[in-house]
């Protein structure tokens, strides 16, 4: 629409000319008008246009949307199936890693089969070797038997061969060997060997043992026993020998090694043994620690001859007052230890209780005798305490009764 200035004219006082004027004025108005309309309805149409152009720019939009919301979903699923693909190459990675080591393992050990391999030849070598030598020394065996049996024939020893299987005698080097073997024992040996029939009933998987037995009138036999081939047979070598000489003069060496030469009783080194295999298996015991009092006052006032009286009347006291099997030791100058079976301590303190009334009373030396002890309960698996700590508090209980003989008796009890 034109703008246009309506500007103040003068009226026309003619109005004719008016009127044409007004009717110009009109028309063109009018004209104006139609075109006003004309471009509103191609307007019209054009929003329409738009209007269809926006309603399908909506539609595409949300198709975008929707595209775009798969794209984002595709995104997702994209980027998860390529944290799946980095962990499958990282395994991928791992595991290729892995065989590697596998594969320089296998290297390795394939290097040392061939290695062994090497060696078991050579080990194969040697055995062939050996057997050649081993065939070589069972025939010099074979002669050495027969030089062996020729040399015991005549020494004090016995040499008997048995057969594994059958237990029959297949030499013997006390009779003379016939060409029949005689598979049972002669009367001499028999009468010598009292247990020839465990002799013959031996059977050991060891290549070699050394065994003893026991024979008549307290004669004592050392057996060396193996096994051999004798004469192409499967056998038992045993060879006996007479020990009783030995046994005696080590009964003898033992019997001094362990007995108190002043006394006759055991001395400090079978106690100490014994009381470690009563603590090793566990026994219950009781033990009972006794000092002698006043054994230097004896030996100072009245000499040591006195002095060893004194220990022999103590000795015999308690030996007196207990069985020979339970255990009397001297372990010291004037102290002793008393062992015995069982958790029986209440019993042998009133024992020794009474018993050392008796000597302290009794008619034994014109001097006072006294005597203090402690005993202490071994309680068998249950006990903690070492063979020091024993010891140790059955002395502290053996003091506490000290205390009271010197309160009793000052002069004798320092």
């Amino acid at each position: 629409m034109e703008d246009k200035t309506i500007t103040n004219t003068p009226i026309d006082p003619n109005p004719e000319e008016l009127y044409c004027s007004l009717k110009r004025d009109y028309q063109s108005l009018q004209t104006e008008t139609d075109g006003l309309r004309t471009r509103g309805a191609r307007l019209e149409e054009e929003l329409e246009g738009f209007r269809v152009r926006e309603s399908q720019l909506r539609e595409q939009l949300e198709a975008f949307r929707v595209r775009e919301t798969q794209m984002q979903e595709e995104i997702v699923a994209l980027r998860t199936r390529e944290a799946g693909m980095k962990e499958e190459l990282e395994k991928f990675r791992a595991c290729k890693t892995q065989m590697k080591e596998e594969l320089e393992k296998f290297r390795a050990c394939e290097t040392q089969l061939k290695e062994e391999l090497e060696k078991f030849r050579a080990h194969e070598s040697l055995l062939k070797e050996e057997v050649i030598k081993s065939q070589n020394r069972a025939e010099m065996i074979e002669g050495y038997n027969e030089l062996m049996i020729q040399m015991l024939s005549k020494r004090k020893e016995w040499l008997l061969v048995i057969d594994v299987s059958t237990k029959e005698i297949m030499y013997c080097n006390k009779k003379k060997q016939e060409e029949r073997v005689d598979s049972a024992f002669c009367s001499a040996c028999k009468k010598r060997l009292p247990f020839h029939s465990e002799i013959v009933k031996w059977d050991s998987e060891e290549q070699y043992k050394v065994w003893e037995m026991a024979g008549e009138a307290d004669t004592y036999y050392r057996i060396t026993s193996f096994p051999i081939e004798w004469r192409e047979r499967d056998s038992y070598v045993h060879i006996i020998v007479d020990i009783t000489d030995e046994k005696r003069a080590a009964h003898n060496l033992a019997s001094k090694a362990y007995h108190d030469p002043g006394t006759g009783i055991k001395n400090r080194l079978f106690f100490e043994e014994y009381m470690e295999m009563v603590l090793r298996e566990e026994q219950d015991t009781t033990l009972c620690y006794l000092d002698l009092d006043g054994l230097k006052y004896v030996n100072d006032k009245y000499g040591h001859l006195e002095g060893d009286i004194y220990i022999q009347n103590f000795v015999e006291l308690i030996k007196t007052n207990f069985r020979s099997e339970d255990t009397f030791a001297r372990i010291g100058g004037d102290e002793f230890c008393l062992v015995l079976s069982g958790s029986i301590g209440e019993l042998i303190e009133r024992k020794m209780a009474e018993i050392l009334r008796d000597f302290q009373t009794g008619d034994y030396a014109e001097y006072q005798c006294s005597f203090s002890y402690g005993v202490v309960n071994i309680e068998g698996s249950e006990n903690h305490m070492s063979y020091d700590e024993i010891l140790q508090k059955a002395d502290e209980i053996m003091y506490e009764c000290k205390r009271r003989n010197k309160e009793k008796y000052p002069q004798l009890v320092r």
